[in-house]
Order: structure tokens, then sequence, then C-alpha cells
């Protein structure tokens, strides 16, 4: 368990973070994070090893939140819609969210337990009775879908409605990969 001053420290930084990501992106600098807080770089890096770590503390919320959709889609009555709901959400999730796109490529040295990893396993279920029920190729991976999803949402990141370009954008490649 934290000390107290570690623990107020964790959440200081943590909401500097999440500003400075919003303002910056996923470049945000670590150095400014630790002088708005008011802390050490070294401080920083204690509580926050990498960038990667910094930005899977930033976007947790959003991943638990994704990761319950996933859930609660999973038995859906209509597979192919429950993977296209689920496909949607996470595409506005980051293209709205600043910086998220980065946090969504996968980094091997994290193990399972980062942005990617944690997005690609709850998606496994819903993509799993999606191609159960032939509406969606055997092959597919959920690693495939959060990559194309993840492409998107870069190459979209500095339009006008990265939002809307990037839902535009997953429609023409879904009616690729599971055309009605």
């Amino acid at each position: 368990m934290r000390r107290s001053d570690a623990q107020r420290n964790y959440a200081l930084i943590l909401a500097v973070a999440e500003r400075e990501v919003a303002e910056h992106g996923a470049e945000a600098s670590l150095e400014q994070i630790a002088r708005t807080a008011g802390v050490g770089s070294a401080t920083v890096r204690r509580h926050f090893p990498s960038r990667r770590a910094l930005l899977d503390a930033v976007f947790r919320e959003r991943v638990d939140a994704l990761d319950g959709r996933a859930l609660a889609l999973a038995d859906a009555a209509d597979p192919r819609a429950a993977l296209l709901d689920w496909l949607t959400a996470l595409t506005e999730y980051a293209a709205s969210a600043r910086g998220m796109a980065a946090a969504l490529i996968p980094d091997e040295d994290s193990g399972g337990d980062h942005v990617c990893g944690r997005l690609t396993d709850a998606g496994e279920p819903v993509l799993r009775r999606a191609i159960e029920a032939g509406a969606v190729p055997a092959g597919v991976t959920s690693a495939d879908l959060v990559a194309v999803v993840t492409g998107i949402v870069l190459a979209t990141e500095h339009g006008r409605d990265p939002a809307g370009e990037a839902v535009r954008l997953l429609g023409l490649a879904v009616r690729g990969i599971s055309p009605s």
C-alpha cells in the first residue's frame, strides 16, 4: 500500500497528465507534467516508469468503459450488430480522446496489461460470436480490428471532426470486413 503522500502525488500527477495529454496528445512532455504537478521528474517516473504506463493510466477509465461495453454485448442477439456497436464505441472513444490512438499501438514489452492488450482481450468474445454467426470471416482477430481502428483514428486525428470522420471510415472498412 502506498503512503498517503505517494497516493496524493500519484493522483496529482495523473490529473495533470490527463490535462496535458488532452491538450498535447500522447507526446505531452513528462517534464512539463512534473513541473505543473510541482514534483520532480524522478517522482513522475517512479509512479509511471514509461510513457506507455502514463498513457495507460490516463485512459484507464475509458478502457474500463469499453471493457464493460464488450462484456454487455458478448451475448447480444445479433452478433454482427454487437461487434459493430463495440467497434464504433472504440472508434468514437479513441478519436475523441487526444492521445488514445497512440496508446492503442501494441507494445510487446508491456505484457497484456496495457490499453491495446486489454481492448484486444475485451473484443475477443464479441468477435468470436460474430465469426461463429458467419458475419465475419474466420481468421480475423480482435488485434486486427483494434489495429484497423488505430490506423483510422491516427489518420483522422488532425481533421476538423476527428470522431465523425473516423466513424465514417470505420463504416467503409466494415463493409470490406463484414458485408451485410
